[in-house]
């Protein structure tokens, strides 16, 4: 039998270290490719869609301040003057100021129910046991599924038996009542999320379920209010439908209405540069609230998935 031997390590010389080098292996270059070539073709997309996204809001915007003869002789050329009177006459002459002051009492007055009563739901549903749990919160998310174009015309006299017709109050009702169904599915899975232990302290040190939900679990459930509402406020906006069926006193009209009223007796008159100044207005506050809030929706889109 053969025996082999392990030839011993070199001393060391005195005082000087002994080190060890580890050579990795460089990754494949083929993979490395493949990386670049996919992140190449993933920001073009993305630039792409930007583009397609963008131009048409900076060539409405460059629109408004032109006058008429320059939006047709010169549709893609930069205003040579800003005509701030476009604005002004869309704003006056047209009543877009009514129209814009209904609106936000009508948004934000159902913006505030559907979050307060939301949320009051979600709670309850996420965080107790009772009979008949899962049965209102599937009733919820059928309501998400239920086309609002197949309620027009009961909902209709609904709110006309109810005295509502053409009441801001109506509108709003009626706006809480269509958002609900949303807020509660998107709360109901962001109050799961949140830790028990400090709603368990709460309850050990005297306080009561009102309290420790309008005090401690609301605050805690911020990113995912911000997120819900940023949603139901476009939605809410940009309505149409049920304004138009159940809003028909001309006095309380909101922007959408106003809009299309504006493009059909301006078509009339000539007065492009005046509607797409009223046009813009109505966008404009749109852009503005998911530009000072875009950090909060996503922190509350990734809160609510993450436990």
């Amino acid at each position: 039998m053969k025996t082999t031997e392990t030839p011993a390590p070199l001393p060391a010389e005195s005082g000087a270290p002994i080190t060890k080098t580890v050579l990795e292996p460089p990754p494949p270059a083929k993979e490395k490719k493949e990386g670049t070539v996919l992140n190449v073709f993933s920001h073009g997309v993305l630039v792409i869609w930007a583009v397609m996204v963008v131009m048409p809001l900076l060539w409405a915007v460059m629109t408004s301040f032109k006058d008429d003869r320059s939006i047709f002789s010169s549709p893609w050329s930069l205003p040579d003057a800003l005509h701030f009177d476009n604005w002004s006459r869309a704003w006056t002459q047209a009543n877009m100021s009514d129209y814009f002051l209904n609106t936000v009492l009508v948004v934000g007055g159902s913006l505030i129910g559907t979050l307060v009563l939301g949320s009051m739901a979600a709670y309850v549903l996420a965080r107790f046991d009772f009979p008949g749990n899962r049965f209102i919160y599937f009733l919820f998310i059928g309501g998400m599924s239920f086309p609002i174009m197949l309620a027009l015309v009961p909902l209709f006299y609904v709110v006309n038996n109810m005295g509502l017709l053409n009441t801001i109050h109506g509108l709003i009702l009626v706006y809480i009542a269509y958002s609900l169904p949303f807020t509660v599915f998107f709360l109901t899975a962001f109050f799961r999320t949140l830790p028990t232990s400090i709603a368990e302290a709460a309850f050990v040190d005297g306080a009561s379920h009102s309290r420790t939900f309008f005090q401690i679990m609301l605050p805690m459930a911020k990113p995912g209010l911000i997120s819900v509402g940023i949603f139901n406020f476009l939605g809410q906006w940009n309505q149409y439908m049920l304004p138009t069926v159940l809003n028909t006193d001309p006095d309380k009209r909101v922007l959408t209405q106003g809009l299309v009223q504006l493009a059909v007796s301006q078509g009339y008159k000539g007065d492009w540069s005046g509607l797409f100044a009223g046009l813009v207005m109505a966008m404009l506050p749109v852009l503005a609230a998911y530009v000072i809030f875009q950090r909060q929706v996503v922190q509350g889109l990734t809160a609510g998935a993450l436990k």
